[in-house]
Formats: C-alpha cells, sequence, structure tokens
C-alpha cells in the first residue's frame, strides 16, 4: 500500500512539472498565463514563445506521462507484484495527467492535459497488447482533423470522443475502456472555454 501511495504521489509530481510557465519564465521572463490563450501548455507556448520552445514543451509533456508509466511503472511494479500491471500503470498515468492539468506548484491551475496523455497512452501502449493499433489509429485522427480544420482544441476534443470506441471496437480490458471513458471526460472538461469559442466561430486557428 505505502508503494502504491508513493508511487501515485510520485507521478503526480511529475506531471506537476509546468514546462510551458518555466519556459516562459526563462526566455521571455513572463508568465505565460498572461498571454495569448492563457493556458500552461505546448500549443500556448508555440503561440508566445516561438516554435524551439513550443515544440520543446510538446515533447516535455509528452514524456512527463511516458515516464510515468514506464519507467516509474517498472520500479513501483516489482514492489507490488499483487496489482496487475495494466492496472498500476494506468493508475500512474492518470495521476501524472491529473498533475499536468491540476499542478500543486500553480495553485492546483494547469495545462489541457493532451500531450501528457498522449505520453500515458505511449507508454500503455509498449506494455498492453492491442493498444499500439489504437494509439496509432489515434495519432491519424488528431492529424485528419487538424490538417482540415487547423484547430488544435477541435482535434484533440474530437480524437478523445473517438478513444472508447476504438478501445471497444478492438475489445480491450474493461480498464483500459474505463481509462479512455475518464480520459474522454477529463480532456472534455479542459476544453469547454475552448468548445464554446469553436461553436462561436472564435477559436483561433494554428498556421
Amino acid at each position: 500500500m505505502l508503494w502504491i501511495i508513493l508511487g501515485i504521489i510520485i507521478s503526480y509530481l511529475i506531471g506537476s512539472i509546468p514546462t510551458a510557465y518555466i519556459f516562459g519564465r526563462l526566455l521571455k521572463g513572463i508568465d505565460i498565463r498572461k498571454f495569448g490563450s492563457g493556458n500552461v501548455g505546448a500549443t500556448n507556448a508555440l503561440r508566445v514563445l516561438g516554435k524551439p520552445a513550443g515544440i520543446t514543451v510538446l515533447v516535455l509533456d509528452v514524456l512527463k506521462g511516458f515516464v510515468a508509466v514506464i519507467f516509474l511503472g517498472d520500479l513501483v511494479a516489482l514492489r507490488i507484484p499483487r496489482i496487475p500491471d495494466e492496472t498500476l500503470r494506468i493508475i500512474l498515468g492518470l495521476s501524472c495527467i491529473l498533475g499536468h492539468n491540476w499542478t500543486v506548484f500553480l495553485r492546483f491551475k494547469g495545462g489541457k492535459g493532451v500531450a501528457t496523455t498522449f505520453g500515458v497512452l505511449l507508454g500503455l501502449a509498449l506494455k498492453i497488447a492491442g493498444l499500439k493499433v489504437i494509439l496509432v489509429i489515434s495519432v491519424l485522427t488528431w492529424l485528419l482533423i487538424f490538417v482540415i480544420m487547423r484547430i488544435v482544441s477541435l482535434a484533440s476534443v474530437l480524437t478523445a470522443v473517438t478513444l472508447p470506441i476504438f478501445m471497444l471496437l478492438f475489445k480491450q480490458s474493461r480498464v483500459s475502456v474505463f481509462l479512455a471513458i475518464i480520459l474522454s471526460i477529463i480532456i472534455l472538461l479542459r476544453h469547454k472555454s475552448n468548445l464554446k469559442r469553436i461553436l462561436q466561430g472564435k477559436e483561433p486557428r494554428l498556421k
């Protein structure tokens, strides 16, 4: 019990590292929350800080989820073999996403969680049979929507909505389907303001 609690806390703290905020302070001496969309994520970092910083933030946010599932997951799994490996890694992955979205370092106000969610799914795909195909399909879905509409938030939301459907179609375990539903709900809730702007035709397109 001690190890699972410790793993959840460490995973949450890994996710809580506010990469976009840190890069804003280091590169331009600004609080990125006061510029652009005000979001502490890769898309806003791209708009406010430029391509190199935006891409770096994106990669680091993905790595947070990947590290929590793979490396921290391996470390904790060795010490609590009674919990199914898939369940353990999903718990750690969700903890990391929650840390990114509600970071303790910024008074529990963080990013939208899309990049970190991708990192979690990427890590799970290396450990769970069948998830690789679903991950590829989800990435292609996101890219297709983005290429057509050029709206990151719309691509993210629609891809999140289709994730549980793909899980069911490819007959994944109940815990993986449950994860997909939770992730879909989280991303929808985190994009409420974006969805409102999309309906109003005011959501900015990324060129």
